[in-house]
């Protein structure tokens, strides 16, 4: 018995030192662009049935409840909280913040095509409109070398004035949004791929279809709360200990066995 006790607090610490490493990722990404928070799923591990409930005690009688013994914890997966962060003016023209639902999409340097909630777009060399790593914003904008300004409406229309006053259209930026957006796969850099549990995306026009409408000269912030992170990482901190000291309470229940044997 103090041998499995041990081992379900073993089991104890180590998923509350997983998520710990959520909780600390989602401070160190407070203010990272489009950022959206992980939060630890907790499941029990098998269970020890020693005893079933209604199982005979005797020949007339049953027990009316059975022994079981739990195994310990395990971090089960992480969900993406998808709430919307706050939008923050930059005054930029290039950076852009959606206000709803749906992603940037982004081409990758493989033909593969990635998704994105941060905006902070630029212009390349070449006039096209990426992200700050150099990749695509798909589908593909050039900006003419004599554009003075651009303006990018709610709708994703990107149009551009020249010196002369002439205004131009350049093209349309399309929103991908997806049934499950928590299923999306994270890859770093503010990207994330579709997987087969976020299905496949659906592509349209910003403002339609439940898709987010585009802010032009805003960012969208983190959605991140920093209370309550700390919260949760006093009562991460506070359960680990907890499960420090079932570890020492068993080793000392060991050392007595073994003292009067």
């Amino acid at each position: 018995m103090p041998n499995s006790a041990l081992q379900v607090a073993r089991t104890g610490l180590e998923a509350q030192d997983t998520r710990m490493r959520v909780i600390a990722n989602n401070l160190a990404n407070v203010g990272t662009t489009g950022f959206k928070r992980d939060r630890a799923n907790f499941a029990t591990l098998a269970y020890q049935n020693l005893r079933v409930a209604g199982q005979q005690s005797s020949a007339e009688t049953d027990y009316a409840t059975g022994l079981n013994l739990g195994t310990g914890v395990a971090i089960q997966s992480t969900s993406r909280i998808v709430t919307q962060g706050t939008l923050n003016n930059t005054g930029n023209a290039l950076d852009l913040a959606l206000d709803g639902e749906g992603y940037f999409q982004v081409e990758l340097p493989g033909g593969q095509t990635a998704y994105t909630r941060a905006g902070n777009f630029t212009r390349s060399a070449e006039g096209e409109l990426v992200t700050v790593q150099g990749y695509r914003v798909l589908p593909g904008i050039t900006i003419p070398d004599d554009a003075q300004s651009i303006t990018v409406a709610q709708d994703g229309t990107v149009s551009a004035a020249t010196a002369s006053g002439e205004t131009s259209e350049l093209g349309k930026i399309e929103i991908a949004s997806f049934t499950n957006p928590a299923g999306l796969q994270a890859t770093g850099d503010n990207f994330l791929l579709e997987t087969a549990a976020s299905g496949a995306p659906q592509v349209g026009a910003p403002g339609e279809a439940g898709r987010g409408s585009i802010r032009q000269g805003m960012l969208e912030g983190s959605n991140v709360n920093v209370v309550e992170e700390l919260v949760d990482m006093i009562e991460c901190q506070r359960a680990y200990e907890v499960n420090s000291k079932m570890i020492s309470a068993i080793d000392e229940m060991l050392r007595n066995a073994n003292q009067t044997m």
